[in-house]
């Protein structure tokens, strides 16, 4: 039961933080097999939450947080905000065109270098030589296009 949960929720999670690795998923492993995966990973931690009798909402999100610990920063977030917050009538553009998630998709790819180079985590994402960087990577991204 609370696997079943477990994998709802991080299904939900990912659409909605990560939809490059739904992506991606998609066209090699599948997304089910993904979360199998991941849920059965930390089933030695939900067992031990479980036979220690934990609230099932405690349960829910250690485990959770466990879940997406390398899901996090969100990428698709960062880029979204900038996109967004810097250039606002592309933003709007591409989202009234119904095109956003798959352009902010392709921006990710064309930031991962500078994501790797200048190491982005929970710790860096508010760093400003990092999100010049990133905006600047957009900016040369959209005047190719």
């Amino acid at each position: 039961m609370m696997k079943t949960e477990l994998k709802e929720k991080l299904h939900s999670y990912i659409v909605e933080n990560n939809p490059e690795l739904v992506l991606n998923l998609q066209g090699s492993l599948s997304v089910t097999k993904y979360l199998e995966e991941k849920v059965s990973a930390i089933q030695p931690m939900l067992d031990s939450l479980e036979a220690a009798s934990k609230p099932s909402y405690i349960i829910e999100e250690l485990c959770m947080n466990e879940l997406t610990k390398d899901l996090r920063p969100s990428k698709f977030n960062y880029i979204k905000e900038i996109l967004e917050a810097e250039f606002e009538e592309v933003f709007n553009k591409l989202r009234d065109s119904g095109v956003l998630t798959y352009e902010i998709v392709n921006m990710i790819t064309a930031c991962n270098p500078v994501f790797e180079e200048m190491g982005f985590s929970e710790d860096r994402a508010e760093d400003r030589k990092l999100r010049y960087a990133v905006t600047g990577t957009i900016q040369e991204y959209l005047e190719k296009k």
